[in-house]
């Protein structure tokens, strides 16, 4: 299966999504590639940990694993994150690029 330059394997298995995020869009949809991340843009406001639970949230969905399996390792304040993917198995990655949009 195709790895996209935005997904880095790990050591343990899992993976890290390198993610830019707009928040504060009209609607939650993957983008295309920025800087080598994947765009994505939210409808919640970047207040209060809101667009971070929203970015988590819709990846679980478009990749189609629980959220409690990512976790948001960096990039808490800032357009640019780093999610962690705890998962027995690879995720389908070109769920991602379908422009999932909601």
């Amino acid at each position: 299966m195709h790895v996209p330059e935005y997904v880095l394997p790990e050591p343990d298995g899992g993976f890290s999504l390198l993610v830019w995020v707009q928040p504060g869009a009209k609607r939650n949809e993957v983008v295309g590639v920025h800087q080598g991340r994947l765009k994505i843009r939210l409808n919640a406001p970047a207040v209060d940990n809101k667009a971070n639970r929203a970015l988590l949230d819709f990846v679980a969905k478009l990749l189609t694993v629980r959220p409690s399996r990512l976790e948001l390792v960096a990039g808490q304040t800032s357009r640019q994150k780093r999610i962690r993917i705890q998962s027995a198995e690879e995720p389908v990655w070109s769920s991602l690029c379908m422009g999932g949009a909601e």
